[in-house]
C-alpha cells in the first residue's frame, strides 16, 4: 500500500492502483466550438441562484513518473443547467492553479447534457511552461456515454462520497 494525501484526506492505496494513473498520458480530446480565452481565476463555478444538483471535483496534476505537478494551470468550462454555454460571459468557466502537492479542487454544478454529446466538463491543464493537454471529463455510469462518439472511458471521473468525484491528470512535465 501506498500513502497518498489528497485535500488533507491520507488515502491508502494499493501500489497498482497508482501505477495505472502514471505513465501515461492523460487521453487529449477537442476542445469543442465553446473554449473562450481569459477565463476569470476562481475555484468555484456555481452561479447565484442555481438549483442544479452540486459536483466537487478534486485530483492531483501528476507527470508521467507519478510526481506531483506543482502550480499546473487548469482551465475549466462547460454547459449549464440546459445544456448550453455561456459565449457572452464566463458563466461556469473559470481556471485555477494547482498547489505544491499538484492538488486541484473545483465546486461546480452538474452540466446538463446537450443533443449528441454526453455530460461532460472541458478542461485544458498545463504544467508550467509545457504543452497544454486540452480533454474532456466524463460522468461514471452515464447513460449517455454509450451513445456519445468522443466518449473514452478512461476519462471517466471515479464517484467519490455525496457529490465529490475525482480525477488525476497525468500531463507532460
Amino acid at each position: 500500500m501506498r500513502r497518498r494525501e489528497i485535500l488533507g484526506a491520507v488515502l491508502l492505496l494499493p501500489l497498482e492502483s497508482l501505477a495505472q494513473t502514471c505513465g501515461v498520458i492523460t487521453p487529449r480530446q477537442t476542445e469543442g466550438p465553446f473554449f473562450k480565452t481569459d477565463s476569470p481565476l476562481r475555484t468555484s463555478l456555481v452561479e447565484a441562484g442555481s438549483k442544479a444538483p452540486r459536483l466537487v471535483v478534486v485530483g492531483t496534476v501528476l507527470s508521467p513518473q507519478c510526481k506531483p505537478v506543482p502550480n499546473a494551470l487548469l482551465d475549466f468550462w462547460h454547459a449549464d443547467e440546459q445544456g448550453e454555454y455561456d459565449n457572452r460571459a464566463f458563466r461556469y468557466r473559470g481556471h485555477q492553479h494547482a498547489d505544491a502537492q499538484g492538488r486541484f479542487r473545483l465546486e461546480t454544478i452538474v452540466p446538463a447534457e446537450y443533443p449528441g454529446r454526453a455530460r461532460h466538463i472541458h478542461v485544458k491543464v498545463q504544467a508550467p511552461g509545457k504543452r497544454i493537454l486540452t480533454t474532456q471529463l466524463y460522468f461514471s455510469g452515464d447513460a449517455s456515454n454509450r451513445r456519445d462518439g468522443l466518449y473514452r472511458s478512461e476519462l471517466e471521473m471515479k464517484k467519490g462520497k455525496g457529490s465529490e468525484a475525482s480525477f488525476d491528470f497525468v500531463v507532460e512535465a
